[in-house]
């Protein structure tokens, strides 16, 4: 079985991600394993692909390995997927899986987004590892390693494979999007629409739409203007200092140009069950923000062209990433039944948000999300400055261990329930007990609203 490692990450050789898969290299060296830096060379594989495509013919299981970046996988390694399917190479019979570090903030929609990917180009899909950044440092993770390899091997030698999700490509055909004659109308607080779409397309008919019918100024941002040096390198240079590593300015034009704006809408083609390469890249960059979720508070919208109904990963991203940052999602259009009606739906939505500053608490997504950043900020808090300032000021340290009051509370009320005695003296009044300070802010609004 040749083995061919595709290094997603842009740091190449020096690569955590890499070393668990070095580490498994170990305990089989009656495999040749192939490693070629995907995300550190793409440019060079851009100009020619050749190298590459000679060593994927000679491979018979592929390992995607990379660090999870802003949901889904680095943009380079976007882009390098986009090229595996455009030089139509016949992947018949070949496996594949993949292998991932992160702090596990969303590695289920990376790894989707592979499977997905795999499923399109014809690859036998292997359930891939998903690892801590420390685990290869344990002897659990270490052991882990090893099982999940086996377990690779075991399939490949029975011809196991995950079940194919996505069996036929559909055509897809929008419905248009009408554009009323311009009428002009009082403009009020600014949005700024993030795209990366060509003049006349379908999408940009659905951008003209919502310009039509909001009562904001919109800013039209194309990503295609942008004179992007390269992808996010992962080096956490922003963590300490809040500035990119890169001078290419882009830390300056998202933080003028769309920052600043009162409610932000993000359009796109869907691409290879994504948002395309070009705004992957731009997600990536946008780490220029460190973890910090500084567009709190803003509503968010979505055009999109395309199915997203037959994308649940897709969806899935969309709603993670407004619920985690804080943004409370004001409508996502699509053209696929009735592009006007959701589109002026979305218009009308983002000017209520805006105009009365709804916001919706947070729900699994943004919660578990945070959670995790929270422990992660905390620990590495003399490396990561600039966020460890931000979430100390946002009161995001809420760690249940320093509610000190309400733990010994709770260490009461348990032993109370635990004596049999006690308990059956309570009764029902344990209850009552824990509904009276909810009774009383019932109590207090009740008397508010009769003083009005």
């Amino acid at each position: 079985m040749n083995i061919l490692v595709l290094n997603g990450s842009p740091a190449g050789q020096a690569s955590i991600t890499l070393q668990t898969v070095l580490y498994i290299q170990q305990f089989y060296e009656q495999y040749p394993f192939e490693v070629l830096d995907v995300g550190q060379r793409i440019k060079q594989y851009e100009k020619d692909f050749g190298e590459c495509r000679k060593k994927i013919d000679a491979a018979d299981l592929i390992i995607f390995a990379y660090p999870v970046y802003t949901f889904l996988i680095p943009a380079q390694l976007h882009r390098f997927i986009e090229m595996m399917k455009e030089e139509n190479i016949d992947y018949t019979g070949k496996y594949a899986t993949q292998i991932t570090t992160s702090k596990h903030f969303y590695d289920v929609t990376a790894h989707r987004f592979i499977q997905d990917n795999c499923d399109d180009m014809g690859l036998s899909y292997i359930k891939g590892l998903s690892a801590d950044m420390e685990d290869l440092l344990h002897k659990k993770g270490q052991d882990e390693a090893i099982s999940f390899f086996q377990y690779v091997v075991w399939s490949y030698q029975h011809g196991y494979h995950e079940p194919v999700l996505y069996r036929e490509k559909k055509e897809w055909n929008g419905i248009e999007t009408t554009i009323p004659d311009k009428e002009v109308i009082p403009k009020r607080g600014k949005i700024a629409v993030v795209t990366d779409t060509e003049e006349g397309s379908p999408l940009s008919r659905m951008i003209q739409r919502l310009q039509y019918n909001t009562s904001f100024e919109t800013v039209v941002v194309n990503l295609r203007d942008f004179p992007f040096s390269g992808g996010c390198l992962g080096c956490f240079h922003c963590a300490s200092t809040g500035e990119c590593i890169y001078k290419d300015g882009f830390d300056a034009y998202l933080r003028n140009k769309i920052q600043t704006t009162d409610a932000t809408v993000y359009a796109f083609t869907i691409q290879d069950h994504g948002m395309g390469y070009r705004f992957k890249l731009f997600d990536d960059r946008q780490f220029c923000n460190g973890h910090r979720t500084v567009t709190m508070g803003k509503p968010v919208g979505y055009l999109i062209d395309g199915d997203l109904d037959d994308e649940p990963n897709l969806r899935m991203v969309i709603e993670a990433r407004a619920d985690t940052g804080g943004n409370y999602l004001a409508g996502i259009a699509t053209n696929k039944k009735n592009p006007d009606h959701e589109i002026d739906r979305l218009a009308d939505t983002l000017h209520y948000a805006v105009e009365k500053n709804y916001r919706q608490p947070q729900m699994f997504y943004g919660v578990g999300g945070l959670k995790i950043f929270r422990d992660l900020i905390y620990e590495m808090q003399g490396m990561m400055k600039e966020d460890h300032r931000f979430y100390k000021e946002h009161g995001f340290y809420d760690f249940p261990q320093k509610k000190k009051g309400k733990i010994l509370g709770m260490y009461l009320v348990g032993e109370m329930m635990t004596n049999p005695k006690l308990s059956k003296k309570l009764g029902g009044k344990m209850t009552e007990g824990m509904l009276m300070p909810y009774q009383q802010v019932i109590k207090k609004a009740k008397k508010k609203m009769g003083n009005l």
